[in-house]
């Protein structure tokens, strides 16, 4: 059997991989796993950090795999990945830059339905595999690999827990992802694209709500009426009422939110919404702000505010940041 696989080509595993073959796409990452982490050793030399950059890599590229434009410069492709990666871990604060690698992906042109088709496959196969995981693990993951909050610190700081603390579940996360993805890899998954238009309108229509003066039926509507809300200080409240006077606070400041992403998981979804200043004030609010949303019974029980990308020591005057 082993002599089988050697025969396979690497063009022949990006082919089966683009199709939405998992074993091919394990396979692949496998056979190339010496090589990235050799790459990740010359960068960061022995040590925690050459190692997450390593299964960082390896992440990027399942998402990834779909745009590789020469399957035969797959070998460069994944290492190029991983030296990405690891300056991604020397700068620490920045999202995980893979711009990097565009000159060996397909150009940003409308795809055929044979290639959405392949690539929905392949993105719902590695969302079921990420609602196999706990709660805990779920949410770094999500954090780290799907949103703009991918510096330790901050995930730490929205989880509330040490840095430490989210190394390790990020490990853990890895591992686990790993296995379940492999353990899942011939099963029918759900349609995450359907999930993810609900999830987005339903965050559309709540800040649009809240520019049409029925912000509060909004929040109703979305949330249990014990919701806890944890602000920017980190000071928790319950009820919606914290919420009702920031954003009222914050639109007669002319501050607007528009929803820039939404990532959902199964008891989580996240909004990464653009926080938009007045034209006579920019410099008034942060340029974005992150609703992580727990879910139980599909209504919010749980709402965490944070500001991904904000100057620490500049004055922020928004609502959001001040309780």
């Amino acid at each position: 059997m082993s002599g089988l696989r050697e025969t396979v080509t690497d063009v022949d595993l990006v082919h089966e991989a683009q199709a939405g073959d998992v074993h091919a796409l394990g396979l692949l990452l496998v056979r190339h796993q010496a090589d990235m982490r050799a790459v990740a050793l010359s960068i960061l030399g022995c040590g925690p950090d050459a190692e997450d950059a390593l299964q960082d890599a390896v992440m990027i590229a399942m998402r990834r795999i779909g745009d590789l434009r020469d399957p035969a410069a797959v070998a460069p492709w994944l290492r190029a990945i991983v030296r990405n990666a690891c300056r991604m871990q020397l700068r620490a604060a920045t999202p995980i830059p893979v711009e990097d690698v565009e000159t060996l992906t397909f150009p940003r042109g409308e795809p055929d339905p044979e290639e959405l088709l392949h690539g929905h496959a392949l993105r719902d196969w590695v969302w079921h595999a990420v609602d196999e995981l706990s709660p805990r693990l779920r949410l770094v993951t999500m954090l780290r690999y799907f949103t703009d909050v991918t510096a330790y610190e901050h995930i730490a700081q929205l989880c509330d827990v040490p840095v430490g603390t989210v190394r390790s579940r990020l490990n853990q996360a890895r591992t686990k992802l790993s296995q379940a993805l492999l353990a899942t890899a011939d099963m029918a998954h759900d349609d995450v694209a359907a999930q993810e238009k609900v999830r987005r309108r339903q965050a559309e229509e709540t800040l649009r709500a809240a520019r049409h003066g029925s912000f509060a039926q909004a929040l109703k509507d979305l949330c249990s009426p014990e919701v806890e809300v944890t602000t920017m200080k980190g000071k928790r409240v319950q009820g919606i009422d914290w919420l009702l006077g920031a954003m009222n606070r914050d639109l007669e400041a002319g501050v607007r939110q528009n929803s820039a992403n939404v990532v959902v998981g199964r008891d989580v979804v996240i909004w990464e919404n653009s926080l938009i200043s007045p034209p006579d004030d920019p410099f008034h609010c942060p340029p974005a702000v992150i609703w992580v949303n727990f879910l139980q019974a599909n209504r919010v029980r749980e709402i965490r505010l944070f500001h991904p990308h904000r100057d620490e020591d500049a004055v922020c005057r928004c609502c959001h940041g001040r309780r």
